[in-house]
C-alpha cells in the first residue's frame, strides 16, 4: 500500500475517489440526491480538487481518501450543470444547493489559527475497511503536511471513525446540535490533536 497525492497518480482517480465518497458519506445524507450509488458517484466525479485530496492505493485501486486543507477554499468545487445533467432537474439543483451549504460554505463554530490543518472526507473502500488503510493514510497525512496541529469533524453515531481518530491521537474540544429527525445526525463532534 502506497500514499500519495491524488494528483500524482498516473490515471484519473476521479471515478474510484467519488464511488468511496458516495458509499462513505451516503447515509450521511448524500442518499437524499440518488438513491442509486453509482449514478451519485457519476454525478459527483468532477467535483474533487485531486491537490487537496490523498489516497491510500495498491496498483490502481483506491482503498481510502482523506482531503486536508486549512479549510478555504475547500477540497471540492461543484459544477451545477453536471449535478443537473446526471441526477436531473429537482435533484441536481438540490444537491447543489445541499453541498454547498453543507459542505462549501459551512461555517466553523470554533476559532481555526492558520497552522491548523482541516481533516475532511476521511472514507475507505468497504472492502478495505479494517485493515489499516485510513489509518495509515491519515498518518502519512500527519507526518508530511506542514500543520502543526489538526482538527476535524465526525458525526455523533459514527463510533468506527470516533475510535480511529483517538487512536491517532484526536481528542473531541466541542460538539454541535446536528439536523437530527430523518438525517440521525445528533451531533457535529469536533475533534482536534496537537
Amino acid at each position: 500500500m502506497q500514499f500519495k497525492l491524488a494528483s500524482e497518480l498516473p490515471f484519473d482517480p476521479r471515478p474510484q475517489i467519488a464511488a468511496i465518497f458516495a458509499e462513505g458519506f451516503y447515509e450521511d445524507g448524500l442518499k437524499y440526491f440518488a438513491k442509486d450509488k453509482a449514478k451519485l458517484a457519476r454525478a459527483i466525479a468532477h467535483m474533487f480538487l485531486l491537490d487537496k485530496f490523498h489516497v491510500a492505493v495498491e496498483g490502481e485501486d483506491i482503498l481510502a481518501i482523506v482531503a486536508c486543507v486549512d479549510r478555504r477554499p475547500p477540497p471540492i468545487k461543484l459544477d451545477k450543470r453536471i449535478l443537473v445533467k446526471e441526477l436531473g432537474f429537482v435533484r441536481g439543483r438540490l444537491a447543489h444547493w445541499g453541498l454547498h451549504k453543507f459542505i462549501i460554505n459551512k461555517p466553523l463554530p470554533y476559532e481555526k489559527s492558520p497552522q491548523t490543518g482541516s481533516i475532511e472526507f476521511v472514507a475507505t473502500a468497504p472492502e478495505h475497511r479494517g485493515k489499516g488503510a485510513a489509518s495509515g493514510l491519515l498518518s502519512f497525512v500527519m507526518d508530511t503536511l506542514p500543520f502543526d496541529n489538526y482538527a476535524l469533524e465526525v458525526i455523533s453515531h459514527n463510533a468506527a471513525a470516533t475510535k480511529l481518530y483517538e487512536k491517532l491521537g484526536f481528542r473531541e474540544f466541542m460538539r454541535t446540535p446536528g439536523p437530527g429527525g430523518a438525517s440521525g445526525i445528533e451531533y457535529f463532534v469536533y475533534m482536534r490533536r496537537d
